[in-house]
């Protein structure tokens, strides 16, 4: 029997919103499929009175003495149907229909005067039959008088119950009263696949500080014993894909206190109040709890500064609800034990008020990880997949400069996508480039139509970029070089980025000196001006705009920096005058031409090797940096290694020695030490 019940299919519970699209169906269909009702005419007296004079009314029905339908003798319906006026007028039933005015009396009268006129005129007609009648209202009548009302209700209903779901999905029990509760969910410190900090690569610094924090709340006592307080909250910031709030979870795996999270949108809600009833349900939940740790994801959503908002009320919600937030984290009633940690990527248009100390005393910066902190990532998500033996991590890590730690995730994922659709038994380092350049570049376009003149102008635009940059030594190394269109653009010059913290003039003008490096290629190689250049010149535009107005690169403009780290700066303003705007645009131009001079005498002096790169790109359509150095020979960036590597060697070599003398000098100490301490005992002994 048990067995028969578990093969039985689950039958489908009964929704009676099918009722209710039935209903509406029927009503749809019965109104357009319908067969059509020709009605009566409308009529008037004069219409009436003619009739009846000219002997062409059979009967007339009143109806509720106002509503009267004149029935015409079969013949006059035949003939009268000929006229424009009764050409509408249906053959059966009632012809015509006017209102009486509710005087019956005076109806009467009418039609006795009309049937007077008609025999003065010889007519010999039959006398008008006259009916009344009272309608009866049937259950149908009062069904469609109240089937709006019956819809409205039923819709409401609807709309209240999905509104006692929403309300309780965050408190307990639901209803309609607990649409002012808080959706904070609790994280289960038993739970065996929690996050913890092992689950977490990179990021020291901010673990270290945020590890602060759980460890004040383990051990509280030694902090009060050196009049330590408890921080109010900590703000995780920094670019999106970072990792704040794994970090967020891996704190709550990490602590053995209740952690409460909630998302900065589940304040926000159509009602009135609604949003400052959940901040203050929320810290009352952690208040039964404390100490504990909430965490509000995303708070920009309920935290942007305030008179800045879209709405145009003084009265807003989100205002409303941020004042609420502020009371409850430092305000008269002291919160003992609860810390908010709060994420988010846009800092720069939180409320000043929420930033100060006593709110959210650290500011944690969650940035994008470096070179050692990406191969610690890919060793994380690279556990799941199954390798090539031959992969270097370490290479992957150099191959992703910028990348963050979602970016990174989906790089494992696209290679191992990109290599189960080769059919390979595993993933291997070309898998990878592969996904490293379908996520920066966009996809292949191989099939896109390209004539032989555009390929060749293709070719020597990125054959011009990698000779500019393999000659400049402060350009990033070449990795390689395509003509297969990616995306929107119809080849890449694909090079390494150094991460440098500290730029200088020299830098940037070697750096546009590369960009400049396509466009100048086709104009002296081809003697044309082409529209693929439109991202190297926008990029140049940007660099040398920046070297001006931020930078204080420029000797006319001086040490000044127009830029507006606080991002508060109104959009129609600008910070200097039409002089100082028309100076920074000759500086930009001057900057710009020395780069393209600079651009001009090289590709001068490699004119050859750009025409050999590009009838190479011609043939292959990708090359790499080994290729490149067969022509070009050493790049500028590997002669100046090497010029460096002996001055290296010698302070390596002087460290080693000064090592050795300490060592020596150590060891001699812990040879004599204990010798003189022997004797000294036995001498006192």
């Amino acid at each position: 029997m048990a067995e028969n019940r578990a093969k039985m299919p689950m039958q489908p519970k009964f929704n009676f919103m099918w009722f209710w699209a039935l209903v509406a169906i029927g009503i749809i269909g019965v109104s357009l499929f319908g067969e059509p009702e020709t009605r009566p005419i409308e009529g008037d007296w004069d219409m009436i009175n003619g009739l009846v004079e000219n002997g062409c009314v059979a009967r007339i029905e009143v109806k509720d003495r106002e509503n009267a339908s004149v029935y015409l003798t079969q013949e006059m319906v035949d003939s009268l149907i000929k006229d424009d006026r009764f050409k509408n007028m249906p053959t059966t039933g009632a012809q015509i229909e006017f209102n009486t005015g509710g005087d019956v009396q005076d109806f009467r009268e009418q039609i006795e005067r009309a049937e007077a006129r008609a025999k003065e005129n010889g007519i010999e007609a039959a006398k008008v039959k006259i009916k009344y009648l009272r309608s009866e209202r049937g259950w149908v009548e009062y069904l469609f008088d109240f089937l709006p009302w019956i819809l409205i209700i039923a819709v409401w209903l609807i709309f209240m119950r999905g509104m006692m779901r929403s309300a309780g999905g965050g408190g307990a029990g639901g209803g309609i009263m607990n649409v002012g509760k808080a959706r904070a969910q609790m994280a289960d410190k038993n739970n065996k696949e929690r996050i913890t900090f092992k689950d977490v690569a990179g990021l020291e610094e901010a673990k270290v500080e945020i590890m602060e924090i759980v460890d004040f709340l383990r051990k509280a006592d030694k902090y009060r014993a050196l009049g330590a307080k408890i921080p109010k909250g900590a703000l995780l910031a920094g670019p999106p894909g970072t990792g704040k709030t794994l970090l967020a979870k891996a704190v709550a795996g990490e602590a053995n206190v209740p952690f409460l999270s909630i998302s900065g949108s589940d304040f926000v809600e159509m009602f009135v109040g609604v949003g400052a009833s959940r901040v203050r349900d929320l810290f009352e939940q952690a208040k039964k709890v404390a100490p504990c740790i909430v965490f509000i994801d995303e708070i920009d959503a309920i935290g942007r500064a305030r008179g800045k908002n879209s709405g145009f009320s003084g009265n807003d919600e989100r205002e409303n609800t941020l004042n609420q937030l502020l009371t409850e984290m430092d305000g008269f009633q002291t919160n003992a034990g609860v810390i908010v940690l709060a994420a988010t990527n846009r800092v720069d248009i939180l409320d000043k008020a929420l930033m100060r100390a006593g709110r959210f005393d650290r500011q944690i910066e969650v940035g994008l990880p470096d070179v050692k902190e990406r191969k610690e990532i890919f060793d994380v998500h690279l556990k799941r997949l199954k390798l090539d033996a031959n992969l270097d991590r370490e290479f992957l890590a150099k191959q992703t400069p910028g990348f963050a730690g979602a970016d990174i995730a989906n790089v494992c994922n696209e290679a191992a996508l990109i290599a189960a659709r080769n059919n390979k038994d595993c993933v291997t380092q070309e898998d990878f480039l592969a996904a490293i350049d379908r996520i920066v570049g966009g996809l292949e376009r191989r099939n896109m139509p390209m004539t032989e003149r555009e390929r060749r102008s293709t070719a020597i635009h990125e054959a011009g970029h990698a000779t500019v940059m393999w000659r400049l030594k402060n350009c990033d190394p070449v990795l390689k070089i395509t003509i297969i269109p990616r995306g929107r653009s119809l080849g890449a010059t694909w090079y390494l980025p150094e991460e440098r913290v500290n730029h200088n003039v020299e830098h940037f003008m070697h750096k546009l000196a590369g960009l400049l490096g396509g466009r100048i290629a086709e104009q002296m190689l081809l003697n044309i001006t082409s529209t693929g250049a439109i991202n190297d010149l926008e990029r140049t535009t940007k660099t040398a705009y920046a070297m001006v107005a931020y930078y204080g690169m420029s000797p006319k403009v001086g040490n000044i920096s127009f830029y507006d780290a606080t991002g508060q700066r109104d959009m129609f303003t600008k910070p200097f005058s039409e002089q100082t705007a028309i100076l920074i645009d000759e500086e930009v131009r001057r900057i710009v031409d020395e780069a393209v001079e600079l651009t001009r005498k090289i590709i001068l002096d490699e004119r050859e090797s750009i025409e050999r790169l590009a009838d190479l790109l011609l043939d292959k359509e990708t090359i790499f940096s080994e290729d490149v150095e067969k022509i070009l020979g050493k790049s500028a960036q590997q002669i100046e290694k090497e010029k460096q590597e002996p001055t290296n060697k010698e302070e390596e070599s002087k460290v080693r020695e000064a090592e050795v003398v300490e060592s020596e000098e150590a060891s001699i100490t812990y040879i004599v030490e204990p010798t003189t301490e022997r004797g000294e005992k036995e001498k006192t002994e």
